[in-house]
C-alpha cells in the first residue's frame, strides 16, 4: 500500500477480531494470531495490527519469526512423508505431446508463423473450438487446458486498442511546440485562451447511456431496447469552449447542425458570458482546434465567421489547428468533455434541458467549472463563400504552416 497507510478500514476489521478472540487466546496464540494477521496485510502491516490490538511491534515480530520456523518445519515434514519421488506420477500434456504448444499457438495465431493468408485468421477461437481443432489433428486435449496453455504462452482475452491515427505529419511536433509557445505569450500577456471543439452528437430520449451509476438494488433505470433515430425526440450537439487559463468553459446544445455558423455562435456566448469578464482588457484572442469539421482549416466559412466575430468584438482572432490525426491532444477532450461523459453515464439524456443540467453540473476536484445553454437556432448546411468573399476577409497567415496557423484582424470601427 502506497507510502505504508493502511486504510483505517483494515484497522477496525483487525480490531474487531481480537476483540472477538482474545478471551480464548492465551499469550503465545495471541502473539501467533497477530503475527499471522500482519502477514496476512503486507507491508505496514505490523504496524496495523500493533494499533489495533495494543501488542507491541516486537512481540509481532517475535511471532512472524515462530510462524516462519513452524512453516518451514511443515515443509519439511512433508517432503519426508512423500510416497513417490519429487518429479514423479502422471507426466505434464506437454512432456507427452511436444506438438502440442507449437500447433496452439498456430491456431491462435498463424501470422506470427508466417502465414498472413491463413484461414484460421478468420475463425472463432474459443477455448472449446481451439480443443476441438487439436483434436481433429489427432492432439487430444480439454478446452481448460487450452486455456492455461494459452496463458503460458502469453495470451490472454483482450478487445481493440485505438491506437492507430495515420501518417504522421513530419511537422507534428513542430506544430505542438508552435502551439505551446503562442498559448504561453498570450497567457504572458493576460490574453484569453480557449480550446474548441464539437463533441458527439446524442439523441434525445430514453436510450441507454455507457457506464454505471448507484440505483436502488433491483431497480434499473428503464430504456429503450434498442437506440433508433426514429424513437429520439430530437438530437442535442455539445458544441465546447475551454478557458485554459481559468479551467473553465462553456457549452452551446445544438438542435440543428454542427455548422461553423454554431461553431463560432458558441465562441461569441462563450466571450459575452463569460470570458468579457475574465479578460476586460482583452485586445487579442488565441483559439486552438482540431483541423477538422465545423472550425476545420480549410472551412471557408469557419474563417468568414471568425471575420464577423473580430469585427463584431473588435478582438484579432488567431488561430491554431492541430495537425491531422492529433484531436485528442486538444486540451478540451482531456480537461472539459472527459469529465462531462463521467458525469452522465448510465443516464438517459430525456431532454435538451437535462443534458444542459449534466454539462452545467459537472465539476471535478482541480476546480473546474462550465456554464451551458440550449441554442434553438437554425443553421443551415451548404452555405458556400465565394472566392472573392475570401479575398475581402483579413486573414493572415502565419509563416510556419499558414494553413494551420492565421490570424483574423477586425476591421477598425
Amino acid at each position: 500500500m502506497h507510502g505504508g497507510m493502511i486504510p483505517p478500514n483494515i484497522v477496525n476489521v483487525v480490531k474487531s477480531k481480537y476483540e472477538a478472540l482474545r478471551s480464548e487466546l492465551d499469550e503465545k496464540s495471541r502473539r501467533l494470531w497477530a503475527a499471522t494477521e500482519a502477514n496476512s496485510i503486507g507491508h505496514g502491516g505490523i504496524s496495523a495490527v500493533s494499533k489495533a490490538t495494543g501488542l507491541a511491534v516486537s512481540t509481532i515480530r517475535t511471532g512472524q519469526s515462530e510462524v516462519a520456523r513452524s512453516l518451514k518445519i511443515q515443509k519439511e515434514n512433508d517432503e519426508t512423508r512423500r510416497i513417490r519421488r519429487k518429479g514423479a506420477g502422471r507426466k505434464l500434456i506437454i512432456e507427452q505431446d511436444g506438438e502440442l504448444l507449437e500447433l496452439l499457438d498456430l491456431l491462435v495465431e498463424p501470422t506470427s508463423r508466417g502465414d498472413p493468408m491463413s484461414p484460421l485468421r478468420w475463425t472463432c477461437k474459443s477455448t472449446r473450438k481451439l480443443a476441438n481443432e487439436l483434436s481433429d489433428m489427432g492432439h487430444t486435449v480439454s478446452h481448460t487446458k487450452v486455456s492455461q496453455l494459452l496463458s503460458g504462452l502469453n495470451y490472454s482475452l483482450q478487445g481493440t486498442r485505438k491506437m492507430m491515427e495515420g501518417t504522421s505529419h513530419p511537422d507534428r511536433n513542430a506544430q505542438f511546440e508552435f502551439i505551446y509557445n503562442q498559448a504561453k505569450e498570450f497567457q504572458s500577456r493576460n490574453q484569453p485562451v480557449i480550446s474548441v471543439d464539437t463533441k458527439k452528437k446524442e439523441l434525445i430520449g430514453c436510450f441507454s447511456n455507457g457506464g454505471v451509476e448507484y440505483q436502488p438494488k433491483g431497480k434499473p433505470e428503464e430504456v429503450e431496447t434498442y437506440n433508433f433515430p426514429s424513437l429520439a425526440d430530437g438530437k442535442g450537439i455539445p458544441y465546447g469552449v475551454y478557458d485554459v487559463a481559468n479551467n473553465c468553459g462553456w457549452v452551446s446544445v445544438g438542435t440543428d447542425h454542427d455548422t461553423s455558423q454554431f461553431a463560432v455562435n458558441t465562441i461569441r456566448q462563450w466571450w459575452y458570458q463569460m470570458g468579457q469578464h475574465e479578460y476586460p482588457q482583452a485586445e487579442k484572442l488565441l483559439i486552438t482546434a482540431d483541423g477538422g469539421g465545423s472550425n476545420g482549416s480549410h472551412n471557408r466559412l469557419w474563417k468568414y465567421e471568425l471575420q464577423r466575430f473580430a469585427d463584431e468584438t473588435q478582438i484579432a482572432v488567431t488561430v491554431c489547428h492541430f495537425p491531422p490525426g492529433t484531436s485528442k491532444w486538444n486540451k478540451i477532450e482531456h480537461r472539459m468533455f472527459c469529465h462531462i461523459t463521467k458525469n452522465w453515464r448510465g443516464r438517459p439524456i430525456t431532454s435538451h434541458e437535462v443534458m444542459v443540467n449534466l454539462i452545467a453540473n459537472t465539476t471535478t476536484e482541480a476546480g473546474l467549472k462550465i456554464q451551458a445553454a440550449i441554442d434553438l437556432n437554425e443553421y443551415p448546411t451548404g452555405i458556400k463563400v465565394s472566392e472573392q468573399t475570401m479575398k475581402s476577409l483579413k486573414v493572415e497567415k502565419n509563416d510556419f504552416h499558414g494553413e494551420w496557423n492565421y490570424t483574423v484582424s477586425p476591421d477598425i470601427k
